[in-house]
């Protein structure tokens, strides 16, 4: 719950907000990335098949979709900063303790309980710092935090193949899960809650949501108010059909680079997510700048804006699909990286 000690933040503190968040998403993505760096070794050192790791990789997504609307709903109702860094702190340790694992059920159940913890950080990190930032800087808060997204799935597939090829699979998750529990521990002290709806509290949205708050809504009653927009489940398909593509890239293209074009496991981590993340973590910004622009002059602006992403970069995952060669190949997943920040 909101705690009554909350006040209004110094100015600039916002911004601190995001930067402070932008960490915690980056350990967020270079933890649930890094397994997918090292599958070469789990292959040699465990026997296991494409199917088994393909099982341990999809894992974490089916804990962290089912997970998501229960998370959204503890996230309303406390404090998320409490949420963030506790989940931080969870899913930290059980990335360190994926370094202990010997057996395939061991690996799916330490994937899936990183899901878990990982499940919350979004609903509540984008909601507070939408409660830092309102309509005039939103999007470029939201975007430059969205940076961390891409940047973390980077070092973590480089850094963590990169480790395993020098000193093992295992050192990776031991770095990876103890620097974000050292984050998390450091961060209660200097991040703060802010009050609900502070950024916009003299707009006619937070007239409304001041008078939805006085109702306890129950699981149905909720539902039925996000679903009353046609907009709702066909940005969720939308979102669904981006990130299937997104996520068969995360998972596979180390692995892919690593057997069939002949890449050392550092090459192949660091090419697998570096061409794809960093495009998008260029693209972010610019993206994130000019949704605000056009929003101000046309009320589906920001649509626009996702709309041209999923558009072009369709075009570039039919190349990726189409080429053989491996500079083609790069090329082709680096412009879908730029249209997938937007």
């Amino acid at each position: 719950m909101s705690s009554p000690s909350e006040t209004k933040a110094r100015p600039g503190y916002q911004w601190s907000v995001v930067f402070m968040l932008w960490w915690v998403c980056f350990f967020n993505y270079a933890d649930r990335q890094s397994i997918s760096a090292v599958f070469p070794k789990l292959k040699e050192e465990f026997g296991f098949n494409k199917e088994q790791l393909g099982l341990i990789g999809s894992a974490f997504m089916f804990v962290y979709a089912g997970g998501a609307p229960f998370a959204g709903y503890l996230c309303d109702r406390f404090r998320r900063k409490n949420v963030i860094l506790g989940g931080c702190l969870f899913w930290s340790f059980v990335t360190l303790t994926t370094a202990w694992c010997a057996k395939l059920w061991q690996f799916v159940a330490v994937r899936a309980l990183e899901g878990a913890g990982e499940t919350f950080y979004f609903p509540a990190s984008l909601s507070l710092m939408s409660d830092y930032h309102g309509r005039g800087t939103r999007s470029r808060a939201l975007s430059f935090h969205q940076s961390s997204v891409y940047i973390g799935t980077i070092a973590g597939s480089w850094f963590g193949a990169w480790l395993a090829e020098r000193y093992g699979w295992r050192v990776g998750f031991y770095c990876f899960g103890g620097l974000g529990m050292i984050l998390a521990a450091a961060l209660f002290t200097f991040l703060k809650e802010p009050r609900r709806g502070e950024a916009d509290e003299h707009s006619e949205e937070a007239a409304l949501a001041a008078a939805c708050a006085e109702q306890t809504l129950g699981w149905r009653d909720a539902w039925r108010a996000i679903f009353r927009s046609p907009a709702v489940p066909l940005l969720m398909l939308a979102f669904a059909a981006a990130n299937f593509v997104a996520t068969i890239f995360l998972v596979w293209t180390p692995t892919f680079l690593y057997e069939k074009f002949g890449f050392t496991l550092t090459r192949a981590g660091l090419a697998g997510a570096l061409f794809i993340h960093l495009s998008s973590a260029v693209s972010v910004p610019i993206a994130g700048g000019l949704a605000d622009l056009l929003s101000r002059s046309f009320p589906v602006g920001r649509m626009a804006v996702q709309l041209l992403g999923v558009v072009v970069g369709s075009v570039f995952v039919y190349a990726v699909g189409e080429t053989s060669e491996v500079n083609r190949l790069l090329r082709a997943m680096a412009g879908f990286g730029f249209c997938k920040g937007f």
